[in-house]
């Protein structure tokens, strides 16, 4: 029996900016229904890489396939279709301030669907409920916590009820208890939705609670793929001693 396409592949990558290089040679499958954690040094790549997997990059080589579509050579419609299945969380949340909750969680659903309104505020609704934010769609933005905006910009990525989500620090700036909700509420939803995560994070504690398997970039390349036991004895230097201490030097 073959084994299944991993539901993203990122195949030779490489990438860089007003000619530096950032990435090298990447190489990546995520797996259907994991949790991928993609860490390493501030500057190292690891939002570069996450942008070039969603499509807002274009690499200088390589390619990058979701769900089987190569995404820089599909065309723009069958582009937008791949993307519908998948959510993004930037790492500030990038919510419209001017907006509120509600409306910037309806954005998805009123760009890319033809329910009418009533619908799209029920489901509004209830993506509001799935990340405990029941009743805070009347808010604006700047009446949220950190944590709550966190949250609601997730309720956005999740409005098109995506197969993938691709998390960009969802934790920065968030004090370890509102971390550890945040880290639980992730694992319900891969639970409950079955979706499959990659989530870009230095936070140790969250790297332990969440990962089925890491990537650890360093000097643009992938230097350890594997599950975070694995990690702590992987014989590279850099990647045991961040798991021993759980910082950077």
């Amino acid at each position: 029996m073959d084994k299944p396409h991993p539901i993203a592949e990122v195949q030779s990558l490489s990438a860089g900016f007003g000619g530096r290089s950032v990435l090298e040679d990447i190489n990546l499958d995520i797996h259907e229904g994991e949790i991928l954690v993609v860490l390493g040094k501030s500057g190292c790549g690891k939002s570069t890489l996450l942008k070039h997997m969603v499509g807002l990059l274009k690499p200088s080589a390589g390619s990058v396939r979701l769900f089987g579509i190569d995404i820089f050579a599909a065309d723009e419609p069958e582009m937008v279709e791949v993307l519908k299945k998948v959510g993004v969380l930037f790492q500030y949340g990038a919510l419209l301030n001017s907006l509120y909750v509600h409306e910037n969680v309806a954005i998805p659903l009123e760009q890319h669907t033809d329910v009418p309104p009533s619908v799209i505020r029920r489901l509004v609704e209830a993506k509001l409920g799935l990340v405990r934010l029941t009743g805070t769609g009347h808010l604006l933005p700047s009446e949220l916590s950190g944590g709550m905006r966190k949250r609601a910009a997730l309720a956005r990525a999740l409005a098109l009820d995506p197969d993938i989500l691709f998390a960009d620090e969802p934790s920065a700036g968030l004090d370890p208890m509102t971390t550890a909700h945040q880290d639980d509420l992730l694992l319900e939803l891969r639970e409950d939705l079955g979706m499959t995560m990659v989530v870009v994070t230095h936070e140790l504690a969250s790297i332990h609670r969440i990962a089925d398997r890491i990537a650890f970039l360093e000097d643009k390349k992938i230097l350890f793929l594997g599950t975070v036991s694995d990690a702590k004895g992987c014989g590279v230097e850099i990647v045991e001693e961040f798991f021993r201490m759980g910082t950077f030097a």
